[in-house]
């Protein structure tokens, strides 16, 4: 696998992974000389798919990789909708993409795999509440990400519950035009094997996104045994079952958020504890072992479509 050498330094996803892999020494686009052949290519952003349509079929199979819906502001949208149409499978990480590639790109056979928590990573032993209400976040100034909508709802929350505590981490420290409540205590690109301690650190997690393919950190909490209000975007929706393990509201409803903070952090402990072990059972039934076996027979899926011929009416239209 490769891909384009950048300026920007730090840790990979295939750090510790005893695979091969290259860093393109130029720039796009990856053609046949970048890459080995194969049984599969996978593609997973959008102008990575338009270099993998392009590829000889001794590169193998084609799949796509969607992770989210790629037609943000910033980006080309016409470039980056029409690969969705491109002659390859796909496969999707949340149910909302699977339904969105069917009613609106005309594509009833997408995999599904969606994301899993790291049970080696996010973990914690059972708790009660803790002595000060305190509730979790995810800090990013990026608009989708929404922590405009989740700081309103703490705020509005912390009319209710006026000791209600906030913590925050993030890739950035906070922005003045988008700055924390006072007393906040943020963490600024924390260690790795520190963040289970973040979420452990929380009564329940707040999720305000816009959008999100699917958002992984509520699950993570989730695996740290703590409930989450969430609105409805990718990673939420297909994990949380209001009043069982979380809430979920409406995109953009800071009042409902609120509503459902101040619900979570007012239960008994007891009920609090039924609600955080709910949580917990919720993100450790799929597991990263779940999702390599799904995403292996997505991958097969790919090679027997391509096999069949699924792709070549498309391919002809392009050609």
């Amino acid at each position: 696998m490769g891909w384009v050498s950048t300026k920007m330094k730090g840790p990979s996803h295939f750090d510790g992974l005893d695979i091969p892999r290259q860093i393109l020494d130029h720039g796009p686009p990856v053609t046949d000389a970048d890459v080995p052949d194969a049984d599969i290519v996978v593609a997973s952003w959008w102008e990575a798919a338009e270099w993998v349509a392009n590829l000889s079929d001794k590169k193998g199979a084609k799949a796509y990789l969607i992770r989210h819906h790629e037609v943000h502001d910033y980006l080309p949208k016409e470039r980056s909708q029409a690969t969705y149409s491109l002659p390859m499978h796909k496969i999707t990480i949340s149910k909302w993409l699977v339904d969105l590639m069917r009613t609106q790109y005309g594509d009833s056979n997408v995999s599904l795999v969606p994301n899993s928590a790291d049970s080696q990573k996010y973990y914690a032993p059972p708790r009660g509440k803790q002595h000060i209400p305190t509730v979790g976040m995810m800090y990013a100034t990026t608009y989708w990400k929404g922590c405009d909508v989740s700081l309103k709802a703490f705020s509005l929350a912390a009319q209710k519950i006026p000791n209600l505590r906030l913590v925050a981490f993030g890739t950035k420290e906070p922005s003045p035009d988008l700055p924390l409540p006072s007393g906040t205590q943020f963490f600024h690109k924390p260690a790795q094997h520190t963040i289970k301690d973040i979420y452990a650190s929380c009564d329940v997690w707040l999720c305000g996104s816009w959008s999100e393919g699917f958002h992984r950190p509520p699950l993570e909490a989730m695996a740290c045994r703590c409930p989450v209000v969430s609105t409805e975007v990718g990673g939420p929706i297909d994990r949380i079952e209001n009043g069982v393990n979380g809430y979920l509201v409406p995109v953009g409803d800071s009042t409902a958020l609120a509503k459902y903070l101040v619900e979570v952090l007012s239960l008994a402990d007891a009920e609090w504890q039924a609600m955080s072990n709910a949580a917990y059972t919720t993100a450790t039934s799929y597991s990263w072992d779940d999702a390599a076996e799904l995403c292996e027979a997505a991958f097969y899926t790919a090679i027997e479509r391509t096999k069949r011929g699924d792709f070549s009416s498309q391919m002809n239209r392009r050609l």
